[in-house]
């Protein structure tokens, strides 16, 4: 019954973030294809949505276009959600591939992390990154394919926010959504904690201004992974309960809080290294 069920591609991957969750691997996981397709076939009540993930899933090249087109078959009205850098879009011909399939509710997320090279390439520790998910998006919007942007919130990502938000609205004002994430405390993110990390309470005029900066251009906009608690409540309205089922903890505190059922807790991850701001609302 779950709404966050995930085909898992690969752990290969082309970037290696800095914060990546689930860091990568160079192995050979050529078998993945045939059962991640047969575990399509057992599926046996529509879902509602279904995430593919990895790694990087393109690197699975033919085998990715294979997994989609028979998403499309099964379940047409299913909403299908790939995680990916974006990369391999920069080759048309694939992204041709991926518009054959005519699965009609398939999203691609694609991070983005600065509005120029430098930063991108650095956060995501690959050169040329940058030019090819810009590359990559342009070929996405030519094609009609759908994309949304992530922007994982952190030291790196929040003094040029704002300037980053100004060049999706003038750059790439095709994309469908805008995702602005907190931090999960898995992965890379362990041992780069002290470069990256800084408390949402200390970002939240960044945050706020940078919602307020999309919604005034009419870009839809959600903040995913962060508690209410520590957000402005003049963007309440924008956070969602976006943390999978298998990994989201509430606090012994938040048991107490009003606005519980309308917040998506914590990362399980975080239990131990949560924000400061944490704490029950009981007057809203």
């Amino acid at each position: 019954e779950s709404k966050h069920n995930v085909l898992f591609t690969t752990e290969r991957c082309n970037s290696n973030c800095l914060m990546c969750s689930q860091p990568p691997k160079d192995i050979d996981d050529s078998g993945n294809l045939a059962e991640l397709l047969r575990l399509i076939e057992l599926i046996q009540n529509i879902p509602e949505h279904i995430g593919i993930s990895g790694g990087e899933p393109t690197l699975l090249k033919s085998g990715l276009i294979d997994i989609v087109a028979m998403l499309g078959c099964r379940f047409p009205d299913t909403s299908v959600t790939m995680l990916s850098n974006g990369r391999s879009y920069a080759h048309e011909d694939y992204v041709k591939k991926l518009v054959a399939t005519n699965h009609s509710n398939f999203l691609t997320s694609i991070p983005l992390y600065a509005n120029n090279a430098v930063g991108h390439d650095h956060i995501v520790q690959s050169k040329g990154a940058f030019d090819q998910t810009i590359h990559g998006l342009y070929n996405a919007a030519k094609h009609g394919l759908a994309v949304e942007l992530r922007v994982v919130l952190h030291k790196l990502t929040i003094p040029g926010l704002l300037d980053l938000a100004e060049f999706i609205y003038r750059n790439l004002p095709f994309v469908q959504h805008v995702a602005l994430m907190g931090l999960e405390h898995m992965g890379y993110v362990k041992k780069n904690w002290n470069q990256l990390y800084i408390d949402p309470v200390d970002y939240s005029d960044e945050l706020e201004a940078t919602v307020r900066y999309f919604h005034y251009r009419r870009i839809q906009t959600s903040i995913y992974n962060l508690p209410l608690c520590i957000l402005p409540r003049k963007v309440w309205g924008f956070a969602r309960m976006s943390i999978s089922d298998f990994k989201n903890i509430y606090l012994e505190q938040c048991h107490a809080c009003g606005v519980k059922d309308h917040c998506s807790g914590l990362f399980e991850s975080l239990a131990t290294h949560h924000s400061r701001g944490i704490g029950a609302l009981l007057h809203v």
